[in-house]
């Protein structure tokens, strides 16, 4: 029997386990698929793998539901963050976590009021793709579509559409602009459905909305249908510098702690 851990960031819900001995086969994709299945499984977004790393606090490992390898998630790693401090107790500075993901080194902090504080990259490449506005700087790619009702909004059918024409698989994010609050619903790569959530997709949001003029702060309020997120950053001083000190926060819970069998 292995113990598995259920979180979720924003209703973005994903499995939690302890793999610095190694014993998670990444490579068993149909096993994979079958515990993040909402009916036949544990159910997930993907799932989230803690490993050992010779300098940092630990490594994290991504999975998609389909058994593909993910890039980043501000969500999941708001929740391994949690993990690691809360159930596994292995870090060491609660105020300057630092932890290695498939794109690079990332910091992160515990409020008091439990919610993670997570450091994204800084984002210089705002352009233009599929005629909309784009960023891959998140280590994900990212379409942002502006609308006049979110809740209208066939989210499903045009992200999948964006999605599979792309040559990289966008994700697709629809934002709604209300007293201030960005109000945002997204269909996500490897879910390949809308998740309530999306912490790369939120960033990606307060960013682009900046550089477009929406938004006046470098305060951003995102509201998705799993929850609230907070997205700060430092805008560039001149032309052609970066966003920087881009700092994501929002909750991670635990839900539920588990066993399954092995193979």
């Amino acid at each position: 029997m292995k113990t598995f851990y259920k979180y979720h960031g924003a209703g973005n819900d994903f499995i939690m386990i302890d793999n610095r001995d190694g014993h998670f086969d990444i490579d068993d994709i149909e096993h994979i698929k079958l515990v993040c299945h909402r009916r036949f499984g544990v159910g997930a977004d993907g799932i989230m793998l803690v490993e050992k790393h010779p300098e940092y606090d630990f490594r994290m490992m991504f999975i998609n539901s389909d058994g593909s390898r993910g890039s980043m998630c501000g969500n999941g790693a708001r929740c391994i963050v949690s993990f690691a401090h809360n159930i596994l107790k292995i870090i060491k500075n609660p105020d300057n976590i630092v932890f290695e993901t498939a794109k690079g080194m990332h910091r992160a902090m515990v409020l008091k009021d439990g919610q993670i504080k997570l450091k994204m990259n800084d984002i210089k490449n705002i352009s233009t793709r599929n005629d909309l506005p784009f960023t891959s700087d998140t280590g994900t790619p990212h379409n942002v579509i502006f609308v006049e009702n979110i809740y209208k909004c066939p989210v499903i059918e045009i992200g999948r559409k964006l999605r599979y024409e792309d040559p990289d698989g966008v994700n697709a994010n629809f934002v709604e602009i209300k007293n201030n609050i960005y109000n945002v619903r997204t269909y996500e790569r490897g879910v390949e459905d809308e998740t309530l959530a999306c912490g790369t997709g939120s960033t990606s949001v307060a960013i682009v909305s900046h550089q477009l003029g929406f938004l006046k702060e470098n305060i951003c309020h995102i509201k998705q249908p799993g929850g609230d997120l907070t997205v700060e950053f430092d805008p560039p001083k001149n032309k052609g510098e970066p966003y920087t000190n881009i700092w994501l926060t929002g909750p991670a819970v635990c839900v539920f702690k588990g066993e399954w069998e092995n193979k």
